[in-house]
């Protein structure tokens, strides 16, 4: 009678043990399938991190502005396939939504392949500004890719501000006295400065800079322009291709020697003066058979005694100015 109750009490013990261990066995499952899982997870990213990615060699433009009217309003996207592909491109904004198909199923062989987008969206709008990225889906690999070259769309046009043109008046004869007309600027944005010389491009900005200076040293086509004026105005283009408004006209003046007077009235035998207009140390005249050198702003010359017309003629480095000299008989 005694052991009847040992032996009860070991048979129930040993069961709530058993079921203690039962009830276990689920979350070690859960345990164990999520280790294979990971596991087989590890091993495809493996296996893919040692595969060639079937895309290589990939060129995109970085930025562009699709209302430039210029050679960067449309990117272009460029990659070598290593084997032939059905090919579908397409543009992804910033939360990955495509907004642009460029290809679909197109059948593409072994090589470097080109696209372009125009930077219109699938409704034949033009984009906001903003970055994006585009995705490559290859039919017979079974992969898409997305790009990790952004693109840029710009849009937005800089601003220029002329701050000085000087000097308003030169001579580019190499002579090493106001020689060139210089132009400092301003922009709201790195981009590259233009000078316009009555309406043509004449320099530009080596970089995109926010200021700087633009010269211009008179010459067209490797050659001094003519004495005159001429307008100067400056352009900004971005790094898109987004070209500024004009700037004001400024008008600045070639002068190698001039005089002051074109024609000139004098009684016989009586002095006469005229200004000479240069920016050279020295001159020379010739006038009525007489020649000579000058130095001074104003030439003082003495006029024949025979009444008649002359000219007199001022020559700086192979220029001339010249004036009409009447002289009157003696009253």
């Amino acid at each position: 009678m005694s052991s009847t109750p040992s032996h009860s009490y070991s048979f129930e013990g040993w069961n709530r043990s058993n079921l203690r261990a039962l009830a276990r066995w689920p979350q070690l499952v859960i345990v164990l399938l999520l280790l294979g899982v990971t596991a087989a997870a590890f091993a495809v990213t493996e296996r893919l991190k040692l595969e060639r990615s079937p895309v290589t060699g990939t060129r995109v433009d970085r930025v562009f502005s699709p209302v430039c009217e210029c050679a960067r309003d449309v990117a272009v996207v460029s990659f070598v396939l290593r084997g032939r592909e059905t090919v579908t491109l397409d543009i992804l904004d910033k939360d990955r939504r495509s907004i642009r198909t460029i290809v679909r199923n197109r059948r593409e062989p072994r090589g470097r392949v080109s696209y372009t987008w125009d930077g219109l969206d699938n409704l034949e709008r033009v984009v906001p500004e903003g970055v994006y990225r585009p995705r490559v889906q290859l039919e017979r690999n079974g992969r898409t890719i997305v790009l990790p070259n952004p693109i840029r769309v710009d849009t937005t046009a800089p601003v220029i501000r002329l701050r000085r043109v000087f000097p308003r008046v030169f001579s580019p004869d190499s002579d090493g006295q106001r020689d060139r007309v210089t132009a400092s600027y301003r922009i709201n944005e790195r981009a590259n400065a233009i000078m316009l010389v009555d309406g043509r491009q004449r320099v530009q900005s080596k970089f995109r800079r926010v200021e700087g200076r633009l010269v211009w040293f008179g010459r067209v086509d490797g050659h001094v322009v003519p004495p005159g004026l001429y307008e100067i105005r400056l352009r900004a283009v971005d790094r898109a291709g987004n070209r500024s408004v004009r700037t004001r006209a400024v008008p600045v003046r070639v002068r190698f020697v001039e005089l002051s007077r074109e024609r000139i009235e004098v009684g016989a035998g009586r002095r006469f003066s005229v200004r000479v207009l240069t920016d050279a140390d020295a001159y020379r005249w010739l006038f009525a058979g007489e020649r000579g050198a000058g130095r001074r702003e104003v030439l003082v010359l003495r006029a024949p005694d025979e009444p008649g017309s002359y000219t007199l003629y001022v020559t700086v480095g192979g220029r001339a100015a010249s004036a009409a000299v009447e002289v009157l008989p003696p009253e």
